[in-house]
């Protein structure tokens, strides 16, 4: 099943409701939601998308998810599936926000692990 972008919008301002007001803090922009898919330009297309980031640019701080790679990666799962994968996304790049506001990189270390090991077992199979 795959929602609308309204949809998942919705589910997103839900969960995002959750999380306590302290990780706001500083985070200028809040959560936003882009229409478009954001393969990983790492990977062959359709291998391997991301699917939300932590941006701290000239416009502030903020969260983005991408509609386009929950659709293409998520197309054959659940309501619940989908809710899960957004609470986790958000949970992680709010990770990322806290990290760098406390001038910690430890989430950005393991993230980076995470690539190489996908990459070479990519390269590797």
């Amino acid at each position: 099943m795959t929602p609308t972008y309204q949809q998942m919008g919705d589910w997103l301002e839900e969960i995002a409701g959750r999380f306590p007001e302290a990780f706001f803090e500083d985070l200028d922009g809040g959560i936003q939601l882009e229409e478009k898919a954001l393969p990983d330009p790492d990977f062959p297309p359709g291998e391997m998308y991301i699917m939300g980031e932590y941006v701290h640019d000239l416009l502030g701080r903020y969260i983005l998810l991408y509609y386009g790679s929950f659709a293409a990666l998520l197309d054959e799962e659940t309501e619940k599936g989908w809710k899960d994968e957004i609470f986790a996304t958000v949970a992680h790049e709010f990770t990322h926000h806290l990290e760098e506001t406390a001038g910690l990189h430890a989430l950005d270390d393991k993230d980076l692990e995470f690539l190489r090991e996908a990459l070479a077992e990519y390269e590797d199979g």
